[in-house]
Order: C-alpha cells, then structure tokens, then sequence
C-alpha cells in the first residue's frame, strides 16, 4: 500500500490474495481492515501518533499496576 496507490486499486489487489471460497463477510472485514491501516498511516504522515511511552503514559492512567 504505497500512498500513491488508490483504495479501488489496493481493494483489487485484496480480492487476488483471497481465497476463493471467501465470504461476503470475508471480503467486508478485509476490506475494514485495510481502511483502518489507510488512516493510521495517514495520521502518522499527518503528525497525529504518539510515541510508545506517551500511549503508556496515557494507558497507566487507565490500568491499575
């Protein structure tokens, strides 16, 4: 997935790697997924991420040690 690549294009290369035999719900979730890594690496070209110690610092709030 090279950002100059466009989503028709990365989802006809997704119905290539998938079997045959997929499943509508199959191809959906394939399909889910692939948009989620679109937007997370355009956040990260974007500057929107966080370091590894910031998500910990952030989740520490969170979870009891």
């Amino acid at each position: 997935m090279s950002p100059s690549v466009t989503a028709k294009q990365d989802v006809a290369h997704l119905l290539t790697q998938l079997p045959d035999d997929a499943t509508l719900e199959d191809i959906q979730y394939h399909v889910y997924v692939l948009e989620k890594i679109r937007r997370g690496r355009a956040d990260i070209a974007a500057g929107r991420s966080h370091t590894h110690e910031q998500a910990r610092e952030r989740l520490a709030r969170w979870l009891p040690r």
